[in-house]
């Protein structure tokens, strides 16, 4: 007997929540997915801010074209010289402060925060990391260690030790900084959270207090990197600049690439007592960094930033005066549309996808949802989106 995709899907492919209306999708393009009845959907989840140029950008998939016409996986360990690695580091070395010059190329954003919590123990020789309530960074065991919600890692304990945990924007951070801490690692924007945004003063307060105690500051922004809030990394907004930036989503115009990146000085640690101090074989992969590569050219050439800005601004601007909505927290093109209490976020997801819209609830906060298009949507686009938002809600209103 044949079996269709979606009983192969259910039958032999691990997931890691049932879905029970999963969308069987044939391709994507721009703003848009199409399943296999023909049926045209508006992602708003940009595959978890992945795909910040869109769905199959033609400059993306040409560099993927030509670089496989070259070579693919070749080795690691820095034995051969590979272009699209050195061309993709030297981009993005560029765009940074003086201090992160140094790129390590992984695979994911789990990694990426691996190999920072790594970096920090070794420059600091020391063992202590503080990280914050409600923040995500990943589910391998390092990354689950600093993720900030038990619910979700009490079943795989023992994980890390001399872990503490703080609330974000709380100034209680500040007195468990000293000389035995390693790094401080946070969100530089909140994600999982709902959107939470800094206060300005204290993240300066938080970089200051790292200095003055030799503590490294690691900013996570895998999913805020690459243009998402309107910069090409979310810490331009702060005026605050970290010791190690771990990147990944967005990075590789939808291919998968990580990178955490520090300066050479900190980076050539990993060299030696011992040497390979942190390896992996398909890290920087020379498919991946060349699909990476046209990516950040594309956000830097096209004005994606400026789009990114204008475009959460409008999105606001319709939907911040329905009556369900009670608060909207916005930076560049992520946002968290908080409903007011008595309606239910996960009821108007589906509501939503009904209406050929593609959103996401957070995972740490179950009464808003997320609008997080790829960085390209035009005001057109988005105006027609929120129209069908906005039925959407006076829908939920009905029910």
């Amino acid at each position: 007997m044949h079996l269709s995709n979606r009983q192969l899907f259910l039958q032999n492919l691990a997931i890691p929540a049932p879905i029970a209306d999963a969308i069987e999708i044939e391709k994507a393009s721009g703003i848009y997915l199409f399943d296999v009845t023909g049926e045209k959907y508006v992602d708003l989840v940009s595959g978890v801010s992945v795909s910040n140029v869109g769905h199959h950008h033609p400059k993306v998939v040409k560099a993927i074209q030509d670089q496989v016409d070259k070579y693919m996986h070749l080795m690691v360990y820095g034995k051969y010289i590979q272009s699209p690695q050195v061309q993709l580091a030297g981009l993005l070395a560029s765009q940074l402060p003086d201090n992160m010059q140094s790129v390590f190329l992984v695979n994911s954003g789990s990694e990426a925060i691996e190999g920072a919590l790594k970096l920090a123990k070794r420059v600091t020789g020391r063992t202590g990391i503080i990280a914050f309530t409600d923040s995500y960074h990943g589910s391998t065991h390092g990354a689950l260690s600093v993720l900030g919600n038990e619910s979700m890692k009490s079943a795989f304990r023992p994980l890390l030790p001399d872990v503490s945990f703080c609330r974000y924007n709380h100034p209680e951070v500040l007195e468990l900084i000293t000389e035995k801490t390693a790094c401080v690692l946070m969100e530089t924007v909140q994600a999982e959270a709902g959107i939470i945004l800094p206060d300005e003063n204290w993240i300066r307060a938080v970089r200051e207090r790292c200095t003055k105690t030799g503590t490294l500051l690691i900013f996570d922004e895998i999913q805020m990197g690459f243009g998402r809030t309107g910069k090409l990394m979310a810490f331009e907004h702060f005026g605050v600049v970290p010791d190690i930036l771990c990147l990944a989503k967005g990075m590789g115009g939808g291919m998968p690439i990580g990178a955490f990146v520090s300066s050479s000085e900190y980076m050539n640690m990993l060299t030696f007592n011992p040497e390979l101090g942190h390896i992996t074989t398909f890290g920087g992969h020379p498919v991946s960094a060349a699909a990476a590569l046209a990516s950040l050219q594309i956000i830097l050439e096209e004005n994606l930033l400026s789009n990114a800005v204008l475009r959460g601004k409008q999105f606001v601007d319709i939907l911040e005066s329905h009556p369900l909505v009670a608060e909207i927290r916005q930076v560049g093109l992520m946002l968290a549309v908080q409903l007011v209490p008595g309606y239910s976020a996960g009821k108007l997801v589906k509501i939503l996808q009904k209406n050929k819209l593609i959103v996401d609830q957070f995972l740490f906060n179950s009464t808003a949802f997320r609008i997080a298009p790829p960085l390209i949507i035009s005001a057109e686009e988005v105006a027609w989106v929120a129209e069908q938002v906005i039925a959407s809600l006076n829908e939920l209103k009905t029910l």
